[in-house]
């Protein structure tokens, strides 16, 4: 599963460069054209970064940041803001209400995704080792393992362990597992989430260890210790 990147932008050829180049780099992205689908996106889909644009037509992405860092689901989430304000007292400004990083247009795709990966890194996003609650999960060899024990797998809950890992103990609904892990463009019964969740926790509570995966009602799972 490749890191997934929200791109909140209104200048639709500076989104289009940006896009193009961190999918090619193996970034998934999506683009937001104002501030209103941009933190819709963020609140629905959980995005593992954000690059927001300083001038946005509905809303300053000052404020944008101000809200994503506002917000239980999605203060965790690094933003870079890339904008053509570049005196020190913007830079300034921008970091104080939380943003992760400041990016000064004209910039060089290189050094933006370079910045990309190090706030991922220290966000523990672009790991190749995922640890929590015993469970370790290895994006290189995909080998996943419970308190030293061997852990087989599927592709499907392959992706979802990765998908709870990113986030131990946050919340996904059914809706977000989907567009996560099978994507937004294909259709799946939400029941399909159920089994796949069942067969994940059966093979990480192989040998009777405390069930890890916990069932929200009405709202979704996560990856619990506290299950």
């Amino acid at each position: 599963m490749n890191p997934f990147i929200l791109i909140i932008e209104d200048e639709m050829a500076q989104a289009q460069i940006l896009q193009y180049n961190l999918e090619a780099d193996g970034f998934d992205v999506k683009h937001a054209a104002n501030a209103e689908d941009g933190i819709f996106i963020a609140q629905e889909e959980v995005p593992d970064l954000i690059i927001l644009d300083w001038m946005l037509p509905d809303m300053a992405g000052i404020e944008v940041c101000r809200q994503i860092k506002s917000k239980a689901s999605t203060r965790d989430i690094p933003v870079i803001m890339l904008t053509a304000r570049g005196a020190e007292e913007d830079k300034v400004r921008g970091l104080s209400v939380g943003a992760d990083d400041y990016v000064v247009k004209p910039h060089s795709i290189k050094e933006l995704i370079a910045r990309i990966r190090a706030n991922l890194r220290k966000s523990g996003l672009d790991d190749i080792e995922m640890n929590y609650g015993g469970v370790s999960l290895n994006t290189e060899t995909h080998r996943v393992k419970r308190d030293g024990d061997n852990v087989k797998l599927g592709p499907t809950e392959f992706k979802l362990l990765q998908t709870f890992l990113k986030r131990p103990q946050r919340v996904f609904s059914r809706t977000q597992l989907l567009d996560m892990v099978w994507g937004a463009d294909i259709y799946v019964d939400e029941r399909t989430v159920d089994v796949h969740i069942g067969r994940l926790r059966k093979a990480l509570n192989k040998g009777d260890k405390d069930n890890i995966i916990r069932t929200i009602r009405g709202a979704g799972y996560a990856l619990d210790v506290d299950a």
